[in-house]
């Protein structure tokens, strides 16, 4: 009994001595917080009270977590240090909260981007809508967000929606919903020569209807990976002009579309900064499934987004973005068969161009270098430093889109390709501004402008 004790004492001993070496993260002061919970930041770190910690990887480590928090998107500034008393270490994070309530005035064109309203519409100003949105992007301090919006002038709209991303005690489900009605006096109904061909008058009757309503659900069991879920009901309407110009804009000759759409997207967000990324990995797929309850039969298709950035020399960056979709089956309805051209899916240099089809890819290739990075203070809250950054850039475009029934198109069915300079400004609330130099296969050439990222 006395030769067991006394194993049990030196093991005991041993045990306290194997963890004398081993740094321990005692406490973590947060600051700056004064909306944001503790509990939503401390979700977003991987960094516990009360565990030990390498001292070759305590520096790495916190300035990872640094863009973690910041990739948050709540705070115009994150700020972090340690303190070491023996083997106790205390982790202070400063944050500067943004401006969370945002009333905000937009300014939207009925055309797929800038340079279409500005060259080929003339800059016509019946052409915008302006809309007030009103935004609480971290209501009540849950990282909660609830928007409403109205809008007037070539689209009319009103929608509210709303996104809670943790309602359990782990953080890792959420919910929300969202409703919106639009109407609009002028609508596309046919693409020719791949340019959108439009009917109505801005002052007359309205052409069409949309009315959507949708649940979600969130779960993101890792800071990286996220899955959304979201259960959708649409019922779309067009007057009987749109009908007799082109029969097939929905499907069965009918002025009306309704159906129930299932939509899955998952996130795996390995970068940097997800708005404008530099460095990591990134991937984006999405699968949608529609059943048609009149004007629809039955559709289904996928999209994925990938791109891998790097810093290969001291601010000098690489990108590659892929881009691609398959549909099934391959007989949809005009509305519901739109392809490159739109949103951040077209080859750069085609900006003026709308290429219908079912199945396509477009890859992009980046090289640029930050010329300026600096912050600016004010005295102005929520808006107390203005960082700006500039990037130089060359770039290269491909992209491909099929379709076995073009009519007449004559980019459709042939690879596309582009090359190009430009220049990126990065600036307060992650605001992006591009302006880009492109020449395309055709022989064409032209400066584009947007204000949105690659």
């Amino acid at each position: 009994m006395l030769l067991l004790a006394c194993l049990h004492t030196v093991g005991q001993e041993k045990s306290v001595g194997a963890g004398v070496d081993q740094p321990v993260i005692r406490r973590i002061i947060i600051d700056g917080n004064n909306v944001t919970r503790r509990s939503v930041i401390l979700r977003e770190i991987d960094i516990k009270e009360g565990e030990p910690i390498s001292p070759d990887s305590l520096s790495f480590l916190t300035e990872q977590n640094k863009l973690r928090l910041f990739n948050m998107q709540l705070f115009n500034e994150v700020d972090q240090h340690t303190e070491q008393h023996g083997n106790d270490i205390t982790w202070y994070i400063h944050v500067k909260e943004r401006w969370y309530i945002i009333p905000s005035v937009t300014v939207q064109f009925a055309d797929r981007n800038f340079n279409t309203w500005w060259v080929q519409e003339n800059h016509d100003l019946r052409r915008a809508s302006v809309g007030l949105t009103l935004t609480d992007k971290n209501f009540r301090g849950n990282l909660e967000t609830l928007a409403i919006t109205a809008q007037d002038g070539y689209t009319q709209k009103l929608g509210i929606a709303y996104m809670r991303p943790y309602v359990n005690n782990g953080q890792t489900r959420g919910l929300g919903f969202s409703l919106s009605y639009a109407r609009s006096r002028q609508t596309y109904y046919a693409t020719d020569s791949d340019k959108l061909v439009y009917a109505g008058t801005y002052g007359g009757r309205v052409m069409l209807r949309q009315v959507e309503g949708g649940i979600s659900y969130i779960y993101r069991p890792a800071y990286a990976a996220k899955h959304i879920f979201q259960l959708n009901y649409k019922d779309y309407g067009v007057s009987d002009t749109i009908l007799k110009l082109n029969p097939d804009y929905y499907a069965n000759g009918s002025t009306r579309a309704r159906f129930i759409e299932f939509y899955y997207r998952f996130e795996y967000n390995g970068v940097d900064n997800w708005n404008y990324s530099l460095k990591g990995f990134k991937l984006v797929t999405q699968a949608v499934v529609r059943e048609g309850l009149q004007g629809l039969n039955f559709q289904s298709y996928a999209n994925v987004e990938a791109g891998m950035f790097n810093e290969i020399f001291p601010k000098w960056y690489t990108s590659v973005i892929f881009r691609g979709r398959l549909m099934y089956p391959m007989n949809q309805p005009y509305y519901f068969r739109g392809g490159l051209g739109t949103q951040t899916d077209y080859v750069r240099g085609y900006e003026y161009y709308v290429i219908d089809g079912y199945n396509y890819g477009l890859l992009r290739l980046d090289l640029k270098r930050e010329v300026f990075n600096n912050t600016y203070s004010i005295p102005v809250k929520y808006f107390t430093a203005i960082p700006i950054r500039i990037y130089p850039k060359v770039f290269a475009d491909a992209g491909y889109i099929g379709d076995p029934q073009p009519g007449n198109s004559f980019l459709s069915n042939r690879l596309l390709y582009s090359v190009g300079a430009g220049i990126d400004i990065v600036t307060l609330y992650d605001i992006k501004i591009r302006m880009e130099f492109a020449w395309n296969h055709l022989k064409q050439n032209g400066l584009y402008l947007h204000f949105n990222s690659e």
